[in-house]
Formats: structure tokens, C-alpha cells, sequence
């Protein structure tokens, strides 16, 4: 099985729990004393993964939670993913590879390591704190893209889960040059609240399948009663018809010789949004619902965000491009 299979069947499962138990053994920088690992320098290459397909457009995309709690070597625990260690680096590579075979299409894709939080920080209340030091390092490498890579392109911001907290903090600290060139976010499986709107100019709800400099967001479960993300959500959007309204849509799922058997289903899904909890209400799956450890609940596909709607994210970005394209003076 080549690694880019590998990484597809990693993205289909996000396999958290086996992270849970990586521990630091660094071929690369020394960890600094203390918990906190070293800060990524976005001018070394080996903090970056890029994909060049000499397109004149770009995705920057942040990663989701693909980190644990690790014991360091003199008994501390680290909250934190090392940038500059293969423990934690290769689950977060395995991400970027996975995402990038699914949503890029012809596009250029760029995707930061980071010192994300691990997944025990959101079972409890050190979310905030942590996420800062998260949020730091992805706002210094989409500076450092933007100054060294982009060079004057569109680009497109998907993140997932933690990375679509991410990436909703820095569309919101945009200048207008840089909001300027952004075609739109893709927030996937993260809460938007109307308090977060009122805060922010620049979230604006997609309404239809090509506007621009709007934010995408869902969260898929099979009842309202599944929800991780909460119920609070200013708005979603189903990424099957790109309405907003609860217009039910049908998804045939297809079979993947690329998973294990027991996810090798091919399901007739009914999608509808949920007009009241602006949840994604998913009817009809019958593959593996892997259960995220500590904050999971059965019937919350949170981990399915991208695999799910692979072709029709993949799609839809290619067109809100060229529509960004066509409607932009260049």
C-alpha cells in the first residue's frame, strides 16, 4: 500500500487514539526546557507541506487535532504537538497528505506544521489558553505564506475541527489586501455563534455554491442529540445542495477499496439541515462511526466532515476559484 494510501485511509478514520500514547523521540531539534515545544521556524522547509501544481490559485490549510498528551522525557506532560519530532509530526503529515488528495484538485496546497493542542485540552477548560499558542504559530505561517509563497494569488482557507477555530480567528484579524485575495473559508466541524459574527466583519455566511469571501460551515451527525459542537450555530450550509434552508438532499456514498472492510459500504444518505440547531442531519449511514476519544459521542460523524463530501468539497472549491476568477480584476 503506497503512503498516499495510507493517508487517505487516515483522514477516513482520524485515528486519535493512537496518538495518545506517542511519545518524543526527536530526530530533529532538541525540545527546550520545560513543556513547550519549540516554536516553528516557517522559514525552514521541513515546517511545511506543499504540493506545487503551478496553478494560480492556492489552498492554505490547517490541520485538525491529530495530537495527544505525551510524557517528556524528565516526567512532564506536553499538551502540545512537536513540530520538529517524527512521534508527532507523522500523524500530522499523514493529514496533509490525506487532505490534499481529497479537496485540492489542480490547486496548489500549503499546510503548516503547528504546535496544535492536543485533544485532552478540549475535555477540559485549558481550550482557551492553549489555543493561543496554536493560533500564534498558524497566524505567523499564513504571514510567512503570504509574503513568500503566494505571490499576489487567490487562495482558499479550509481548516477542520481545531484548524477551523483557526482559521475563523485569522479571517477575522484580515487586512484588506489579504481579504482581498481570499476566495473563502471552509470551517469545517466547528461551532460559528452569533456572538462570533457580531464580533467579526469578515464572517459572512455562504448562502449559494459559488459566492466569495463567505465562510462554509457544517457539522454532520445523525441527531441533534449527537452534537459535539453544540447547538448555538449563527448558520451552516449543506454541501450536498448548497442551500440553507432544510431542503434534504441525496448522497450516494461509494465504496473505497482503499479502507478496511468494514467501511467499504456504499450508503444512500439523505442530508438536511436542521432549521432550529443549524446541524447536518445524516440519515442512512451504515459504515464504521469512529467515536473520538474523550469528546466523542456515537452518531456525531465529526471525523467524516471531509471524507464524506470529498468530491463536492473538491468541487466547490474549484468553482468559487474560477468564480473569484472571473469576477476579480487582475
Amino acid at each position: 500500500m503506497t503512503s498516499a494510501m495510507q493517508s487517505i485511509i487516515k483522514v477516513a478514520g482520524f485515528c486519535v487514539i493512537v496518538l495518545l500514547t506517542a511519545q518524543c523521540r526527536s530526530n530533529y531539534k532538541a525540545q527546550p526546557a520545560g513543556t513547550m515545544p519549540l516554536s516553528p521556524d516557517y522559514s525552514d522547509s521541513t515546517q511545511w507541506y506543499v504540493s506545487d501544481r503551478q496553478a494560480s490559485a492556492d489552498v492554505f490549510y490547517i490541520i485538525s487535532t491529530e495530537t495527544g498528551d505525551y510524557a517528556l522525557p524528565d516526567g512532564n506532560i506536553c499538551h502540545y504537538a512537536d513540530t520538529y519530532n517524527d512521534s508527532t509530526r507523522l500523524p500530522l503529515h499523514a493529514e496533509m497528505v490525506g487532505v490534499d488528495t481529497l479537496i485540492s484538485g489542480t490547486l496548489n496546497f500549503y499546510a503548516p506544521y503547528y504546535r496544535q493542542c492536543s485533544l485532552q485540552s478540549f475535555a477540559g477548560d485549558s481550550t482557551a489558553l492553549r489555543l493561543t499558542v496554536a493560533t500564534d504559530d498558524a497566524r505567523r505561517a499564513l504571514k510567512y505564506y503570504l509574503e513568500h509563497f503566494n505571490r499576489g494569488r487567490p487562495f482558499v482557507l479550509p481548516g477542520f475541527s481545531q484548524g477551523a477555530m483557526i482559521a475563523l480567528q485569522l479571517l477575522s484579524e484580515m487586512d484588506d489586501d489579504t481579504y482581498g485575495r481570499l476566495v473563502a473559508v471552509y470551517a469545517l466541524g466547528c461551532s460559528i455563534t452569533p456572538q462570533m459574527v457580531a464580533a467579526s466583519k469578515r464572517i459572512i455566511a455562504a448562502t449559494g455554491p459559488d459566492d466569495i469571501g463567505v465562510t462554509i460551515c457544517y457539522n454532520s451527525v445523525r441527531d441533534t442529540s449527537c452534537s459535539i459542537m453544540g447547538k448555538d450555530n449563527a448558520f451552516a450550509i449543506n454541501p450536498v445542495n448548497w442551500r440553507t434552508d432544510a431542503t434534504p438532499a441525496t448522497l450516494v456514498t461509494v465504496p473505497s477499496p482503499l479502507l478496511p472492510p468494514a467501511e467499504q459500504t456504499s450508503d444512500t444518505l439523505t442530508v438536511h439541515l436542521d432549521p432550529t440547531t443549524r446541524l447536518l442531519l445524516v440519515d442512512g449511514f451504515t459504515g464504521y462511526d469512529y467515536v473520538l476519544p474523550l469528546i466523542g459521542k456515537e452518531g456525531c460523524y465529526h471525523s467524516r466532515e471531509i471524507w464524506l463530501y470529498r468530491d463536492l468539497l473538491r468541487d466547490n472549491i474549484a468553482r468559487r476559484t474560477a468564480h473569484f476568477m472571473h469576477s476579480k480584476p487582475r
